[in-house]
């Protein structure tokens, strides 16, 4: 496999409402493994033997599957919405360390059942129920590492009130994709599709719509508008 072949992988954002509003299931993945050390929302990349038709369905499948395997948890009769569909830019437009793979991703938000999680301490060694808020506000004090569709993620469940609304945003809309462009700067910046540098980066500084992570040290911004 190449180092630019994209691996079908499938998150799924586990979410409750708790007594100061909507809070996600985070886990902190191994440090030897792919996004080592990260918080992150559970799950992987796809198996051969996940069932579907056509790639969503496959991931779908992955996602219950990663869910189960890492948290113990079973939403496997629960309602999934699909929240966006994320895809790396090419290695050689990055700095990476270690090996380089390129995952391309299909997030999916659920309703979490009541049932306690439990960890693996394989793959996963921590986890915790954060408000989307105070996971943005830990990244930034240096207290937990995020990568950054978890970030932006974050970010959009940020104005969330509680599961059931994140859930039923998704319903009937074609989800966002986010098939990355980054420009290479002190500090760099991660643009999608709608951004007025997304194709020319030189328009980095021009008047315009914005949809782009700028990843100032201790201070990310998600700017879209």
């Amino acid at each position: 496999m190449s180092s630019d072949e994209l691996i079908p992988a499938a998150t799924v954002i586990l979410g409750r409402d708790g007594a100061d509003g909507l809070e996600v299931l985070m886990l902190r993945r191994n440090s030897k493994i792919a996004f080592g050390g990260a918080w992150v929302f559970p799950g992987g990349r796809v198996d051969p033997d996940d069932a579907g038709s056509n790639e969503l369905e496959r991931a779908h499948s992955a996602a219950v599957r990663e869910s189960m395997e890492e948290t113990g948890l079973d939403i496997s009769s629960a309602e999934l919405g699909v929240w966006s569909y994320w895809v790396p830019p090419p290695m050689k437009s990055i700095v990476t360390e270690g090996k380089k793979r390129r995952f391309s991703t299909w997030f999916f938000v659920a309703e979490a059942p009541a049932d306690e999680v439990k960890i693996d301490m394989g793959e996963i060694h921590e986890h915790r129920w954060l408000r989307p808020a105070e996971a943005i506000k830990l990244q930034r004090a240096g207290e937990i590492e995020l990568i950054p569709p978890t970030f932006v993620t974050l970010v959009q469940l940020s104005e969330v009130s509680s599961i059931e609304g994140a859930v039923a945003s998704r319903v009937d809309i074609t989800p966002p994709q986010f098939v990355t462009r980054p420009i290479v700067g002190k500090p760099i910046t991660l643009t999608w599709e709608g951004d007025v540098a997304y194709v020319d980066p030189t328009l980095i500084d021009a008047e315009g719509p914005r949809n782009r992570l700028t990843m100032a040290e201790g201070n990310w911004a998600y700017d879209q508008r």
